[in-house]
């Protein structure tokens, strides 16, 4: 029995061929698409550059100095040179020695008195061993002439203190002044300072303190010591 169809007509035995062909032309086309570049045609005016001006340097005007002139030579040697023998005598200074001999006979030295320098101790009222005594303290522990002095030296303040001054100065209300003092070795009062709202009250706080009694010293580790003190000083002033 014959075959139907012409074997040479089979268009499927290069079916690979074609392909293999097929895909090498889309290749080469893709890839001329991809790196394939357009440019503007217009024209861009980058301008013209003019080289016939040239940049004129403008050079400064320099003063020329004048140099001085080299100084003179110096002048020249003699030809003979004299001699001149040095006649002068020149005294030597002899350095004595400070070396001792035996022979040299020792200087007894006296004995040499060191004073003792005081030195000024200041022990708070508030921690003193020994209190000082004001006059009419003499009774009682440390603690209850503590009590006896601050209470004698408010009423002596309060005495001899002038509260009118306060309303002469045209002050009004309640005023308060510092006072801080020292009672010295000797029991005397020293060092007296004042802090008021007015300088003529911190005059009358200092004048009153320093008309207190000499008092009996107080005392620590059985030597006199200077004791400082403070004392504020509260008044109302009477409108």
């Amino acid at each position: 029995m014959e075959p139907k169809k012409n074997p040479q007509a089979n268009v499927s035995r290069n079916s690979a061929l074609y392909f293999a062909i097929g895909l090498a032309i889309m290749l080469a086309l893709t890839n001329f698409a991809i790196n394939y570049k357009t440019y503007d045609k217009e024209v861009i005016d980058i301008g013209m550059i003019n080289m016939d001006e040239e940049l004129e340097e403008e050079i400064p005007i320099t003063e020329q100095l004048n140099t001085p002139p080299p100084p003179p030579p110096p002048p020249a040697a003699p030809e003979i040179i004299e001699v001149v023998e040095d006649e002068v005598e020149v005294e030597e200074t002899v350095i004595e020695s400070t070396e001792t001999s035996q022979e040299e006979e020792i200087v007894e030295v006296e004995e040499i008195e060191v004073e003792e320098v005081e030195e000024e101790v200041e022990v708070p009222f508030s921690i003193i061993e020994n209190v000082p005594v004001f006059p009419g303290c003499e009774k009682g522990n440390n603690n209850e002439k503590k009590k006896c002095m601050s209470d004698k030296i408010s009423k002596f303040v309060s005495k001899n203190f002038d509260t009118d001054l306060a309303g002469e100065l045209g002050l009004s209300g309640r005023q308060r002044i510092s006072v801080i003092f020292k009672i010295g070795k000797d029991g005397n009062i020293t060092g007296v300072r004042a802090r008021a709202p007015h300088p003529k009250l911190e005059q009358e706080a200092a004048r009153v303190i320093n008309k207190l009694p000499q008092m009996k010293p107080g005392m620590q580790r059985g030597k006199a010591v200077i004791v400082p003190y403070s004392l504020p000083i509260v008044f109302q002033v009477q409108d």
